[in-house]
């Protein structure tokens, strides 16, 4: 009961001192090169697939953000009721969602296309808009958003 009520509850003054890599100042998003360098700290040297979702106020500052899922070697389960979850309690404007591929390759696979359509869509109905998905490799990144595909 305990870990669900720290996850649902998960702000950046909470967790300074298990992501000390984590910007202590408020953080903004402009663009995907913004949620690249504030949290590629939480892909480096990752063996498994790991699933995050940023929850974003109305002016797109970061108000907190929840591990979802970590995975296999080349995939991660994830529905989008885990992605809404914390999303809806912490009453946020709209996400970010990002996961990365160990492989380094950021192209996304037909199963990232296929889960961001369901994650918008559930978005959408909700009234929690997706503004990105971003795919983290090893020196770089793919955005969604700027590939035109949310």
């Amino acid at each position: 009961m305990s870990n669900s009520i720290k996850t649902i509850s998960w702000k950046f003054s909470d967790c300074s001192k298990f992501y000390p890599e984590l910007p202590q100042e408020k953080i903004y998003i402009h663009c995907p090169e913004d949620i690249y360098r504030t949290f590629l700290f939480l892909f480096k040297q990752q063996v498994k697939e790991r699933f995050v979702v940023v929850w974003l106020n109305s002016c797109n500052k970061v108000s907190g953000f929840e591990i979802v899922t970590e995975g296999l070697l080349n995939s991660s389960l994830v529905h989008p009721r885990e992605i809404f979850r914390g999303a809806i309690v912490t009453t946020c404007a709209s996400i970010v969602i990002m996961h990365n591929h160990p492989s380094g390759n950021t192209e996304p696979s037909q199963e990232d296309i296929q889960i961001t359509k369901q994650i918008v869509e559930s978005g959408k109905i909700i009234a929690i808009p997706v503004q990105d998905h971003i795919i983290f490799g090893e020196d770089s990144y793919t955005s969604f958003a700027e590939r035109g595909l949310i």
